[in-house]
């Protein structure tokens, strides 16, 4: 005698949320791109000093701000999903470091509003670097 049946329907869907479902441990947002010139930054001016080897930097957009308290600040980001398909590299996840802010950046950003603006090396890390803007997962470290 059967006596939960509606977990033996159910069992084929659980496991199919299991497989394609991750944990999920930071922020949804979006973010752009921007190309040089970089110089100045809202946060550090000229100093050359400011740019992390590996050349993934950010500038934040107002939701992560914080009237400059994001300077220096360090996120690990994703794409999740962006308007066209394929744009994402899955599962690569970057560390970024935020010395400017979105609004006021050298060079115009490839899209407006976003939660940060990668620099061209950081989002062509985690996308195709053809898209305009993608959905990102972040997490400050």
């Amino acid at each position: 005698m059967n006596h939960l049946p509606w977990l033996q329907s159910s069992l084929p869907c659980l496991l199919l949320l299991l497989i394609f479902s991750h944990p999920s441990y930071g922020d949804v947002g979006t973010a752009a791109q921007y190309s040089p010139p970089f110089l100045p930054t809202a946060c550090y001016g000229y100093d050359p000093g400011q740019f992390p080897s590996s050349n993934l930097f950010a500038a934040a957009g107002d939701g992560i701000w914080d009237n400059g308290a994001a300077c220096g600040r360090q996120y690990l980001v994703r794409c999740i999903s962006a308007a066209e398909p394929g744009t994402c590299i899955p599962e690569q996840v970057i560390q970024v470091r935020i010395i400017d802010y979105a609004l006021q950046t050298a060079s115009p950003p490839s899209y407006d509003g976003t939660t940060m603006v990668l620099s061209d090396t950081a989002f062509g890390t985690i996308a195709n670097s053809t898209a305009t803007s993608m959905n990102i997962e972040f997490q400050q470290i």
